[in-house]
């Protein structure tokens, strides 16, 4: 079964640090990107980084750009995204998703879009200023 968990949200005090996990199961990772969304109360889901497993390429949204870091072990099949310096704007239920695609640009316009086709089930992440 083709599948994504994430893992690792919480609660944490403003410029606190989280470490979310996504593990993948089902597929190879090799030709696909992984990218992590979130979608805060009363507001559209919005992707927020991505990486390449094919080069390692990474994009991040200006909001997190700075503070957030994505990583990807690619013999483990897991992707994370380092959060660090966390603001109460950053409370949201964080996603990870993955798109079957090598061109770098098409995977940054996905993620934008929200055209990733493979998605995990959500985790919290509650930031109290």
């Amino acid at each position: 079964e083709v599948q994504l968990q994430a893992s690792g949200g919480g609660s944490v005090q403003a410029g606190g640090s989280l470490r979310l996990s996504c593990a993948a199961s089902g597929f190879t990772f090799d030709g696909y990107a992984i990218g992590w969304f979130r979608q805060a109360p009363g507001k559209d889901r919005k992707g927020i980084a991505c990486i390449s497993s094919s080069d390692g390429n990474t994009f991040y949204e200006d909001s997190v750009k700075g503070r957030f870091t994505i990583s990807s072990d690619n013999a483990k099949k897991t992707v994370f995204l380092q959060m660090n310096k966390l603001k109460p704007e950053d409370t949201a239920v964080y996603y990870c998703a993955a798109v079957k695609e090598r061109d770098w640009l098409t995977i940054v316009i996905k993620l934008g879009s929200g055209e990733y086709n493979i998605w995990g089930q959500g985790t919290q992440v509650t930031v109290s200023s």
